[in-house]
């Protein structure tokens, strides 16, 4: 699918508008099988043609990233020479195991942390340790004493689903940034409209340019409903309707599932965005077409290898 079918391009006539340019992230996780992980390496290094501005590589619910995140973030920057991210979390960990895994991420090279608090085991309730960063605000703050990380932090358009309120949770953004994070990755949102209402939100608090949308490509739109419900995020009714009776991993689903993220893309570009992040699920050829759609395509691999010797 990296290729879209020209008769795609006729049904969507916006493709013909030229767009600035655009940075794109790209988000994996770690392979948890060797199956996944012989396809993961094939995946990674066709959107590695993409030359994004980072990988950034997630770790799962109670665990700072030890278990698989920061060999995959290792070998990410050895094979690819792309800048990659870590995320790090606080739950469920003490304060000198996050200082200890953050120094190992800086000896080996990583200068780029996605701090988060992370999720308490399933059906549990969060509860600070005691002697553990309580919140992300306080993990960004504590990375900053370790070394001076670039640090992302996430955003939320439909409001964090623990937040007591949007303002609350706004402001909670606001204490992220001032301790020292300098972009804030958007959760995934289908309605623009929200998207664009939380990016003035946050001018408003003095945030201006560092919000980065997230983009998720529908790759299977089942799952993504019942994922969505669980996290907070809402699927408008214009966009089960699309995707009704369409069964995943047909042609008229990838078709759909293209459209709709290129869509939202170039709209947000149109609006001044000049850098998506997008959701890949390690999976690139529904991201590389939408991608392409948006007017960011592949580098050729003797062009990439130029770029990432510096010649």
């Amino acid at each position: 699918m990296e290729g879209i079918p020209v008769a795609l391009e006729r049904l969507l006539p916006w493709l013909e508008r030229p767009l600035p340019r655009l940075a794109v992230s790209v988000e994996l996780f770690p392979p948890r099988t060797p199956e996944a992980r012989a396809r993961f390496w094939d995946e990674v290094t066709r959107l590695a043609a993409l030359r994004p501005r980072f990988f950034s590589v997630t770790c799962g619910a109670g665990g700072t990233g030890r278990d698989g995140t920061y060999p995959t973030v290792l070998e990410i920057r050895r094979r690819f020479g792309v800048p990659v991210a870590a995320h790090l979390t606080c739950a469920g960990h003490s304060r000198a195991e996050v200082d200890e895994l953050a120094r190992a991420y800086w000896r080996a090279g990583v200068r780029h942390i996605v701090a988060l608090r992370g999720d308490p085991p399933r059906g549990e309730r969060y509860r600070p340790r005691p002697d553990g960063y309580a919140y992300a605000a306080d993990l960004v703050r504590g990375l900053r004493a370790v070394a001076d990380f670039e640090i992302s932090v996430a955003g939320y358009p439909e409001v964090h689903p623990e937040a007591p309120s949007p303002a609350f949770d706004l402001e909670n953004v606001l204490r992220k940034v001032e301790a020292g994070a300098v972009r804030v990755i958007g959760q995934y949102c289908f309605d623009t409209d929200t998207v664009l209402r939380y990016r003035d939100a946050l001018a408003r608090l003095g945030l201006d340019d560092v919000f980065v949308p997230g983009i998720m490509p529908i790759h299977d739109f089942r799952k993504i409903r019942r994922f969505s419900e669980a996290c907070g995020a809402s699927i408008p009714p214009w966009l089960a309707t699309l995707f009704e009776g369409v069964e995943p991993g047909s042609a008229i689903h990838g078709m759909l599932a293209a459209a709709v993220a290129a869509e939202q893309m170039r709209r947000l570009v149109a609006e001044g965005f000049r850098h998506l992040h997008l959701y890949a699920l390690n999976r690139a050829d529904l991201t590389l077409a939408v991608c392409r759609l948006a007017g960011v395509r592949p580098v050729p691999p003797e062009t990439a290898a130029v770029t990432a010797t510096g010649a």
